[in-house]
């Protein structure tokens, strides 16, 4: 059933949106403790149990079969894209790239959850959507290199940003096939987080990770990792699906271009930094890419031919 209004759609991916950009500074003291890994691990664990307490499994779900891995596998996919591969694939890049290039290619999930959305839910896209999107990363470019244009290529971690935008988009549209045929948003978000972690697991050996559960008795890095456990990860992960549901994995993808534009408005605010003339005129390309994107798309609920995953379902 189609919902008679899109506003909560919007207002949640917004507000996922805000708290995203602001978890730069969480991270940022974080990493004087904690590796990129062990950030993952700690905020998984977190916002796995902080969505077990609100919504507890039933024992419906834990009866396995045909029926089970036909209703699950899709979920199962969605836990290691959105919560495994993408944090391991950013995390890893930064190793190797600058913060800048990262900022920028991971701003182009949009266009690729656009074209997954066209070859798997047959979603029709406007001319509008390109432009809007060669506007807001024109813009990000500029606030991410503040003018200085100097972009430093390096072909490893620059091919995982591109990998983990990809993995991004795949997990959005997936999110949208799920949320139709599960209806409970909290309930499949608590699966997509615990999978995410599940297969974390197995990868812990192959990186500079330690439980170093002392370092939890420190109250401010505690509550840093709660907050991108409980907020960054079990809230922003159902208010992003419950958007995906209502608006569709494009328009809630072109949210995404927001993120730098929070982050510079949070270095402002907290950090006392100033908005320089080319930053300003990135945050206005990006607010107009985000117009652009916005209007005048085909529906696609509408007319859509059947997608292929729900002809394998």
């Amino acid at each position: 059933m189609k919902p008679k209004t899109t506003l909560p759609g919007h207002l949640a991916a917004l507000l996922t949106i805000t708290i995203w950009g602001i978890t730069f500074i969480n991270t940022k003291v974080l990493l004087e403790n904690f590796t990129p890994i062990e950030i993952m691990f700690f905020r998984l664990v977190f916002g796995g149990l902080a969505l077990t307490i609100v919504n507890p499994p039933r024992l419906a779900e834990f009866k396995l079969g045909r029926d089970f891995l036909r209703g699950e596998w899709k979920i199962m996919l969605a836990g290691l894209c959105g919560a495994t591969l993408y944090f391991i694939f950013q995390n890893i890049a930064l190793s190797y790239t600058l913060a800048a290039n990262v900022s920028v290619l991971v701003s182009v999930a949009p266009l690729f959850t656009a074209l997954v959305s066209r070859a798997l839910l047959g979603e029709k896209l406007k001319t509008n959507f390109f432009l809007g999107f060669t506007a807001a990363i024109a813009g990000i470019i500029l606030i991410s290199f503040n003018g200085s244009m100097v972009l430093k290529l390096n072909p490893l971690g620059d091919l995982l940003c591109i990998l983990a935008a990809l993995v991004w988009a795949f997990y959005s549209v997936l999110v949208k096939q799920v949320s139709a045929e599960q209806g409970s948003s909290l309930a499949m978000t608590r699966k997509v987080v615990t999978y995410g972690l599940l297969f974390l697991l197995p990868l812990l050996p192959l990186f500079d990770f330690r439980f170093g559960f002392e370092r939890l008795a420190d109250l401010p890095s505690l509550l840093h990792l709660l907050f991108l456990g409980v907020g960054a990860s079990a809230l922003c992960y159902v208010t992003w699906n419950y958007a995906v549901h209502l608006l569709g994995p494009v328009k809630t993808s072109v949210y995404i271009y927001l993120v730098p534009l929070v982050t510079i408005s949070v270095s402002v605010l907290v950090l006392r930094e100033p908005i320089t003339l080319v930053s300003g005129v990135g945050i206005a390309l990006i607010l107009l890419g985000m117009v652009l994107s916005e209007q005048n798309k085909k529906n696609p609920q509408q007319n859509s031919p059947p997608s292929a995953w729900s002809q394998q379902s």
